[in-house]
């Protein structure tokens, strides 16, 4: 915990700027401030001088004089400098900042791994060792552009984690101390105290009464920037949604999740505002990393005012982002569970390639018990599926070849397609594996791997949607026309996809 007061964060806006869909320096950050813009919630913090207080640029207060104000980029780096988070506006709770999504480099890896949990679970050399770097590089880089080091990141999360458990659930303090990821209760009572400026039990007295609800089940509110556009989005997950992994029920879907310390159910619907999250984990300890993928897998860190603004700039692609603004794309919870089931669905139709992975999945999933609805199973991991019979396989010989090339690559370690991958690297390998070619690559690296400019130009889908809106016909004219929508390509395809009748495209009944 010592790095979380070392060192003073670094503020933004008085030395630096920051890559957003604008600029940010002082003078933007000001601006952004007194007209309370939330799209620039996550993107950087206000810290007044002199109540010490942190504050996300919505703030419903009054805006504090200029000369009183101080930006910093992450919520760490305010704690880090001595300030404490804003009881209004909870700054802990805005959306994430969409650069850690958009981009590819150490400190991008870096902060995804850690919002994944990775420093609670195996420490800063842990960390390190996954993003191939010394533990000095990445605490040296993440300093210079967040203000914070991954010690003080992962502290500030653990605060936010903790803030949950106790506003919405009747845990004992010291459960919720060990479930948040602190060391001892100790440390957990002094962040609390040291971060909101209030005791566990005092945050605990000013919550919404609702309940202590079911043990291992937590209710809670996804953020993100509006506008979100959930047609496609959950459409998506559901058409293609695997039996007994995967379901839409009472206007939510609903999906197992594997785990670090166990195993879970999300439940995922959409609302005006928010993404309503409903958790069942076997495992509180998992929380952290619970929230993390569904918020990855919803793609809700997304900037779509920047990305709908440089879409728009093409007259073909304009009327379809204001017919339908706020697009996301649709992403997974597990990258090489969706790398299987991109090969089970290569050249066969969408309920084909659902049959497939049910097979699979009845055949080498790990059962589990879902009282609400029609869950079974986990989706088998490459470690199962590696030990498959080749012969058992209901799919031609080649493709069994690349399902069991692919397979023996996860389950060895050989590839890595996890939210630390270098996206480069990982696209390199995968298309050194038999049966791979660039759709299978692209599809992996947009909905898996999470790159934003991924562009799939022999899709059929999109073969259709180039011909209806007079594009370029082949595949080099269609990369070659697409290049004015980088580096949002993943973003144009969603656009282009909604202009088919295909059921990904519509919410389910």
């Amino acid at each position: 915990m010592s790095d979380s007061r070392q060192r003073p964060g670094r503020a933004v806006g008085h030395a630096g700027r920051m890559q957003t869909g604008m600029p940010l320096d002082r003078e933007h950050c000001v601006r952004a401030v007194r007209s309370k813009d939330a799209r620039f919630d996550g993107w950087f913090f206000t810290a007044v001088l002199t109540t010490r207080i942190y504050c996300r640029p919505s703030c419903p207060v009054v805006p504090p004089k200029p000369e009183n104000m101080t930006f910093y980029p992450s919520a760490a780096a305010c704690q880090n400098a001595g300030f404490r988070a804003c009881k209004r506006c909870r700054p802990d709770t805005s959306p994430g900042s969409p650069e850690w999504n958009a981009r590819a480099d150490l400190v991008a890896r870096a902060m995804r791994l850690i919002a994944d949990g990775v420093v609670d679970r195996e420490g800063v050399p842990g960390l390190a060792a996954r993003l191939g770097y010394s533990t000095r590089q990445v605490e040296r880089q993440l300093l210079a552009e967040l203000g914070a080091g991954p010690l003080a990141l992962a502290r500030a999360q653990r605060a936010q984690t903790a803030r949950l458990l106790i506003e919405t659930t009747a845990l004992p303090m010291a459960e919720i101390a060990f479930a948040a990821g602190f060391a001892s209760v100790r440390a957990f009572n002094d962040t609390v105290r040291e971060v909101f400026a209030l005791s566990p039990s005092e945050l605990r007295a000013r919550a919404p009464k609702g309940g202590a609800g079911t043990p291992g089940v937590l209710s809670l509110r996804l953020p993100f920037r509006a506008p979100l556009n959930p047609s496609n989005l959950f459409g998506h997950l559901a058409a293609t949604a695997v039996p007994g992994v995967e379901e839409w029920r009472d206007g939510a879907y609903r999906r197992t999740l594997r785990l670090p310390y166990g195993h879970g159910i999300a439940a995922l619907a959409p609302r005006p505002d928010h993404i309503a999250c409903r958790l069942t984990l076997s495992d509180l300890r998992d929380l952290t990393v619970a929230i993390s993928r569904c918020r990855r897998l919803l793609d809700l860190d997304a900037d779509p005012l920047a990305v709908d603004g440089h879409l728009r700039t093409d007259p073909s692609l304009a009327p379809l982002v204001d017919q339908g603004p706020g697009r996301r794309v649709p992403r997974t919870v597990d990258e090489a569970e969706f790398a299987v089931r991109a090969v089970l669905g290569q050249q066969v139709s969408t309920a084909a390639a659902r049959t497939h992975a049910a097979r699979l999945v009845t055949a080498h999933g790990k059962p589990l018990d879902d009282p609400e609805g029609g869950l079974t199973h986990l989706f088998p991991s490459p470690e199962a599926l590696a030990a498959v019979d080749p012969e058992t396989l209901a799919m031609p010989r080649t493709r069994r070849t690349t399902f069991t090339t692919l397979v023996r690559e996860l389950a060895d370690g050989r590839l890595h397609l996890g939210v630390e991958a270098d996206w480069a690297e990982a696209r390199a390998r995968l298309l050194a594996l038999p049966g791979f070619g660039p759709w299978t690559v692209d599809v992996i690296a947009m909905r898996a791997l999470g790159d934003p400019d991924a562009f799939l130009p022999t899709d059929l889908g999109i073969r259709r949607a180039a011909k209806e809106l007079g594009l370029p016909a082949t595949p080099a004219a269609l990369t070659a026309r697409a290049e004015t929508w980088r580096p949002w390509r993943s973003y144009a395809v969603q656009y282009l996809w909604a202009t088919d009748s295909h059921p990904i495209n519509f919410l389910p009944a």
